[in-house]
Protein backbone atom coordinates (compact mmCIF):
# COMPACT_ATOMS: atom_id res chain seq x y z
CA UNK A 1 0.00 0.00 0.00
CA UNK A 2 1.20 3.25 -1.01
CA UNK A 3 0.71 6.16 1.36
CA UNK A 4 1.41 9.66 1.03
CA UNK A 5 2.52 10.76 4.62
CA UNK A 6 2.11 14.21 4.36
CA UNK A 7 -1.18 16.73 3.10
CA UNK A 8 -3.50 19.09 3.98
CA UNK A 9 -7.15 20.04 3.42
CA UNK A 10 -8.36 23.69 3.57
CA UNK A 11 -11.22 25.90 2.47
CA UNK A 12 -9.53 29.49 2.01
CA UNK A 13 -9.82 32.41 3.93
CA UNK A 14 -7.53 35.12 4.99
CA UNK A 15 -7.67 35.31 8.09
CA UNK A 16 -6.40 31.60 8.65
CA UNK A 17 -4.20 31.67 5.83
CA UNK A 18 -2.60 34.52 5.34
CA UNK A 19 0.92 32.96 5.37
CA UNK A 20 -0.02 32.13 1.78
CA UNK A 21 1.74 35.02 0.42
CA UNK A 22 1.66 36.36 -3.42
CA UNK A 23 4.25 33.91 -4.83
CA UNK A 24 1.97 31.26 -3.74
CA UNK A 25 -1.18 32.95 -4.78
CA UNK A 26 -2.04 29.77 -7.27
CA UNK A 27 -3.10 27.90 -3.47
CA UNK A 28 -5.27 30.78 -2.42
CA UNK A 29 -8.31 28.56 -2.74
CA UNK A 30 -10.58 25.58 -1.40
CA UNK A 31 -8.22 21.98 -1.33
CA UNK A 32 -11.14 19.07 -0.67
CA UNK A 33 -10.49 15.37 -0.65
CA UNK A 34 -12.45 14.85 -4.17
CA UNK A 35 -9.69 16.67 -5.55
CA UNK A 36 -6.68 14.91 -3.92
CA UNK A 37 -8.71 11.39 -4.22
CA UNK A 38 -8.58 11.98 -7.95
CA UNK A 39 -4.64 12.88 -7.78
CA UNK A 40 -4.06 9.95 -5.91
CA UNK A 41 -5.78 7.38 -8.50
CA UNK A 42 -3.46 8.97 -11.28
CA UNK A 43 -0.51 8.80 -9.00
CA UNK A 44 -1.01 5.33 -8.08
CA UNK A 45 -1.16 6.06 -4.48
CA UNK A 46 -4.09 4.05 -2.15
CA UNK A 47 -3.89 6.37 1.09
CA UNK A 48 -3.09 10.00 2.33
CA UNK A 49 -2.36 10.94 5.87
CA UNK A 50 -4.01 14.68 6.83
CA UNK A 51 -2.02 17.20 8.32
CA UNK A 52 -3.20 20.33 10.54
CA UNK A 53 -2.94 23.46 8.69
CA UNK A 54 -4.56 25.55 11.36
CA UNK A 55 -3.71 25.76 15.15
CA UNK A 56 -7.19 25.91 16.65
CA UNK A 57 -8.80 22.46 17.77
CA UNK A 58 -11.59 22.99 15.23
CA UNK A 59 -9.12 21.74 12.94
CA UNK A 60 -8.64 18.55 14.28
CA UNK A 61 -12.93 18.13 14.41
CA UNK A 62 -12.79 19.37 10.53
CA UNK A 63 -9.95 16.79 9.65
CA UNK A 64 -11.42 13.92 11.73
CA UNK A 65 -15.14 14.28 9.94
CA UNK A 66 -12.87 14.24 6.63
CA UNK A 67 -11.37 10.97 7.29
CA UNK A 68 -14.76 9.31 8.43
CA UNK A 69 -16.22 10.20 4.73
CA UNK A 70 -13.17 9.55 3.06
CA UNK A 71 -11.40 6.23 3.53
CA UNK A 72 -8.27 6.60 1.65
CA UNK A 73 -7.41 9.19 4.53
CA UNK A 74 -5.87 6.89 6.92
CA UNK A 75 -4.88 9.04 9.57
CA UNK A 76 -4.52 12.91 11.00
CA UNK A 77 -2.39 14.44 12.49
CA UNK A 78 -3.98 17.44 14.21
CA UNK A 79 -3.88 19.94 16.32
CA UNK A 80 -4.27 20.57 19.85
CA UNK A 81 -2.68 23.18 22.76
CA UNK A 82 -0.52 21.26 24.43
CA UNK A 83 0.14 24.06 26.92
CA UNK A 84 -3.76 24.01 28.17
CA UNK A 85 -4.27 22.87 31.04
CA UNK A 86 -7.29 21.51 29.50
CA UNK A 87 -5.16 18.65 27.43
CA UNK A 88 -5.91 15.80 29.45
CA UNK A 89 -9.60 15.96 28.76
CA UNK A 90 -8.22 16.83 24.69
CA UNK A 91 -6.43 13.81 24.38
CA UNK A 92 -9.10 11.70 26.20
CA UNK A 93 -11.94 12.94 23.87
CA UNK A 94 -9.96 12.51 20.53
CA UNK A 95 -7.73 9.54 20.77
CA UNK A 96 -10.86 7.31 21.12
CA UNK A 97 -11.18 8.21 17.26
CA UNK A 98 -8.71 5.63 15.32
CA UNK A 99 -8.03 8.04 12.71
CA UNK A 100 -6.17 10.33 15.07
CA UNK A 101 -2.45 9.16 14.47
CA UNK A 102 -0.45 12.48 15.59
CA UNK A 103 -0.21 15.80 16.76
CA UNK A 104 1.35 18.89 15.34
CA UNK A 105 2.31 22.26 16.45
CA UNK A 106 4.01 24.94 14.27
CA UNK A 107 7.01 25.42 15.70
CA UNK A 108 8.78 27.35 12.85
CA UNK A 109 6.16 30.42 13.62
CA UNK A 110 6.96 30.73 17.21
CA UNK A 111 8.60 33.94 17.35
CA UNK A 112 10.36 32.20 20.10
CA UNK A 113 13.25 29.78 19.28
CA UNK A 114 12.86 27.88 22.61
CA UNK A 115 9.38 27.57 22.54
CA UNK A 116 9.73 23.89 21.90
CA UNK A 117 11.64 23.74 25.47
CA UNK A 118 9.18 25.44 27.57
CA UNK A 119 8.20 23.37 30.52
CA UNK A 120 4.33 23.50 29.78
CA UNK A 121 5.08 22.78 26.39
CA UNK A 122 7.31 19.48 27.54
CA UNK A 123 4.46 18.53 29.52
CA UNK A 124 1.92 18.24 26.82
CA UNK A 125 4.62 16.19 24.70
CA UNK A 126 4.73 13.41 27.99
CA UNK A 127 0.97 13.78 27.95
CA UNK A 128 0.44 12.84 24.14
CA UNK A 129 2.92 10.09 24.79
CA UNK A 130 0.76 8.24 26.99
CA UNK A 131 -1.96 7.85 24.44
CA UNK A 132 0.47 6.84 21.98
CA UNK A 133 0.22 9.97 19.42
CA UNK A 134 2.92 10.57 16.99
CA UNK A 135 4.61 14.38 17.40
CA UNK A 136 5.17 16.11 14.23
CA UNK A 137 8.34 18.39 14.33
CA UNK A 138 8.16 21.37 11.93
CA UNK A 139 10.88 23.41 12.23
CA UNK A 140 13.74 25.28 10.12
CA UNK A 141 17.19 24.84 10.30
CA UNK A 142 18.25 27.02 13.18
CA UNK A 143 15.47 24.66 15.33
CA UNK A 144 18.18 21.89 15.37
CA UNK A 145 19.90 22.42 18.08
CA UNK A 146 17.14 22.77 20.86
CA UNK A 147 15.08 19.87 18.66
CA UNK A 148 18.18 18.22 20.04
CA UNK A 149 17.44 18.64 23.43
CA UNK A 150 13.62 18.26 23.08
CA UNK A 151 13.64 14.71 21.85
CA UNK A 152 16.53 13.50 24.58
CA UNK A 153 14.24 13.81 27.39
CA UNK A 154 11.45 11.61 25.81
CA UNK A 155 12.87 8.78 24.81
CA UNK A 156 9.61 6.75 24.75
CA UNK A 157 7.92 9.38 21.97
CA UNK A 158 7.72 8.62 18.71
CA UNK A 159 8.69 12.12 16.86
CA UNK A 160 7.87 12.64 12.81
CA UNK A 161 10.56 15.14 11.70
CA UNK A 162 9.01 17.40 8.90
CA UNK A 163 10.50 18.07 5.23
CA UNK A 164 13.47 16.87 6.60
CA UNK A 165 13.71 20.51 8.47
CA UNK A 166 13.35 22.78 5.79
CA UNK A 167 17.28 23.56 4.74
CA UNK A 168 17.93 26.22 1.78
CA UNK A 169 17.62 23.83 -0.93
CA UNK A 170 17.69 27.42 -3.14
CA UNK A 171 20.99 28.20 -2.48
CA UNK A 172 22.20 24.93 -1.78
CA UNK A 173 23.42 25.52 1.70
CA UNK A 174 24.22 22.12 3.55
CA UNK A 175 26.41 22.71 6.95
CA UNK A 176 25.13 22.94 9.72
CA UNK A 177 22.07 21.52 9.06
CA UNK A 178 23.97 18.27 8.00
CA UNK A 179 25.74 17.80 11.22
CA UNK A 180 22.81 18.40 13.11
CA UNK A 181 20.48 15.93 11.23
CA UNK A 182 22.87 13.34 11.54
CA UNK A 183 23.13 13.89 15.54
CA UNK A 184 18.77 14.07 15.18
CA UNK A 185 18.89 10.56 13.99
CA UNK A 186 21.14 8.97 16.53
CA UNK A 187 17.33 9.13 18.40
CA UNK A 188 15.79 5.92 17.40
CA UNK A 189 12.69 7.24 17.82
CA UNK A 190 12.60 10.07 15.54
CA UNK A 191 11.77 9.55 12.39
CA UNK A 192 11.95 12.05 9.04
CA UNK A 193 9.14 12.76 6.48
CA UNK A 194 10.68 13.47 2.50
CA UNK A 195 8.37 16.25 1.58
CA UNK A 196 8.25 19.74 1.67
CA UNK A 197 11.68 20.05 -0.34
CA UNK A 198 10.35 21.80 -3.57
CA UNK A 199 9.54 24.67 -1.90
CA UNK A 200 12.51 25.50 -0.03
CA UNK A 201 14.28 25.18 -3.96
CA UNK A 202 14.14 27.65 -6.84
CA UNK A 203 10.26 26.73 -7.33
CA UNK A 204 10.64 27.61 -11.03
CA UNK A 205 13.97 26.09 -11.99
CA UNK A 206 14.42 23.06 -9.87
CA UNK A 207 15.91 20.34 -10.76
CA UNK A 208 15.53 16.96 -9.29
CA UNK A 209 19.19 17.01 -8.44
CA UNK A 210 19.03 19.46 -6.42
CA UNK A 211 17.95 17.46 -3.66
CA UNK A 212 20.10 14.65 -4.40
CA UNK A 213 23.03 15.82 -1.72
CA UNK A 214 20.04 16.45 0.98
CA UNK A 215 18.66 12.91 0.33
CA UNK A 216 21.84 11.50 0.37
CA UNK A 217 22.40 12.86 4.28
CA UNK A 218 18.68 11.95 5.29
CA UNK A 219 19.48 8.17 4.06
CA UNK A 220 22.33 8.03 5.74
CA UNK A 221 21.44 8.91 8.89
CA UNK A 222 17.84 7.60 8.98
CA UNK A 223 18.05 4.57 7.03
CA UNK A 224 15.38 3.40 4.83
CA UNK A 225 13.27 1.86 7.63
CA UNK A 226 12.49 5.56 9.75
CA UNK A 227 11.74 8.13 6.58
CA UNK A 228 8.44 8.01 4.38
CA UNK A 229 7.64 10.06 1.01
CA UNK A 230 5.26 12.84 1.35
CA UNK A 231 3.90 15.19 -1.19
CA UNK A 232 3.01 18.26 1.09
CA UNK A 233 0.00 18.71 -1.52
CA UNK A 234 -1.58 21.36 -1.87
CA UNK A 235 1.59 24.07 -1.17
CA UNK A 236 3.88 21.88 -3.22
CA UNK A 237 1.58 22.53 -6.22
CA UNK A 238 3.21 26.09 -6.20
CA UNK A 239 6.64 24.02 -7.49
CA UNK A 240 5.31 21.39 -9.91
CA UNK A 241 2.46 19.01 -10.44
CA UNK A 242 2.33 16.33 -8.02
CA UNK A 243 3.50 13.60 -10.01
CA UNK A 244 6.49 16.03 -10.84
CA UNK A 245 7.06 16.35 -7.07
CA UNK A 246 5.92 12.71 -5.91
CA UNK A 247 9.07 11.54 -8.72
CA UNK A 248 11.92 13.47 -6.62
CA UNK A 249 11.89 10.40 -3.94
CA UNK A 250 10.77 7.49 -6.11
CA UNK A 251 13.27 7.86 -8.84
CA UNK A 252 15.57 8.34 -6.10
CA UNK A 253 15.09 5.29 -4.26
CA UNK A 254 14.54 3.48 -8.09
CA UNK A 255 17.55 1.35 -7.12
CA UNK A 256 16.48 0.32 -3.72
CA UNK A 257 15.55 -3.08 -2.50
CA UNK A 258 11.90 -3.94 -3.10
CA UNK A 259 11.08 -3.70 0.57
CA UNK A 260 13.14 -0.35 1.08
CA UNK A 261 10.80 0.88 -1.50
CA UNK A 262 7.84 -0.53 0.06
CA UNK A 263 8.89 0.92 3.51
CA UNK A 264 9.52 4.22 2.15
CA UNK A 265 6.63 4.37 -0.19
CA UNK A 266 4.31 3.23 2.60
CA UNK A 267 5.05 0.77 4.95
CA UNK A 268 7.21 2.74 7.09
CA UNK A 269 4.57 5.02 7.51
CA UNK A 270 1.95 2.66 8.37
CA UNK A 271 3.66 1.47 11.46
CA UNK A 272 5.30 4.72 12.43
CA UNK A 273 1.77 6.61 12.88
CA UNK A 274 0.16 3.50 13.99
CA UNK A 275 -2.55 3.17 11.45
CA UNK A 276 -5.25 0.66 12.16
CA UNK A 277 -7.56 1.35 9.16
CA UNK A 278 -6.79 -0.59 5.50
CA UNK A 279 -7.83 2.61 3.52
CA UNK A 280 -9.13 2.34 -0.04
CA UNK A 281 -9.81 4.92 -3.20
CA UNK A 282 -13.45 5.36 -2.78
Amino acid sequence: MKIDSHQHFWKYNVTDFGWIKDPMKEIRRDFLPEELRNILQLANYDASIAVQARQIISETDWLLELASQYNFISGVVGWMDLCSDNLNQQLEFYSANKKLVGVRHVLHDEPDLNFMLRPDFLKGIYKIGQYNLTYDILIYPEHLPNTLQFVKQFPNQSYVLDHIAKPKIINGKISPWKENIRKLAQYPNVSCKLSGMVTEADIINWKPEDFWPYLDIIMESFGTNRVMIGSDWPVCSVAGMYGKVMNIVENYIAGFSLSEKAGILGDNATHIYNIKSEPKIS
